[in-house]
């Protein structure tokens, strides 16, 4: 499928997504584009941590994200299906519009994201981060 910023979507794509939606068999997946398409970049495994998603970001190229965040409210477990845009300071300038401008419409795609957060540095991407998004759920 295509964008309408000229960017592609992999069906890949979509079925990790799922996989990890429904069947638990991610606990995150990175995206990339790649040749004007957004192709499945890497997966973590359902046991993976949150410190493995975060050093499976490059530190200067841009990427999207899905992660199954767990975490603690008032005692009780809960989980929700993070969207990240990570588009950090120190990227390409032409990598990083082409990222912007294509997010919505890749978003669209993934049916069932509840939070999203956007980074442009790994301070951003800290579990504090993610805790203090999901905080309004």
């Amino acid at each position: 499928m295509s964008s309408a910023a000229g960017t592609g979507v992999d069906d890949a794509c979509v079925l990790k997504f799922k996989d990890l939606k429904h069947k638990r068999k991610h606990k995150f997946v990175i995206f990339k584009i790649d040749s004007n398409s957004i192709v499945v970049a890497s997966e973590g495994a359902p046991t993976a941590s949150f410190d493995e998603f975060v050093e499976a970001l490059p530190e200067n190229e841009p990427r999207y994200a899905v992660f199954d965040f767990d975490y603690d409210k008032d005692g009780c477990k809960k989980s929700k299906i993070m969207f990240v845009t990570w588009n950090p300071d120190t990227a390409p300038i032409r990598q990083k519009m082409i990222y912007a401008s294509s997010k919505d419409r890749f978003k669209r795609e993934l049916d069932g994201i509840q939070v999203e957060l956007q980074a442009t540095d790994f301070s951003e991407v800290e579990e504090k981060a993610f805790i203090d998004k999901v905080s309004g759920f």
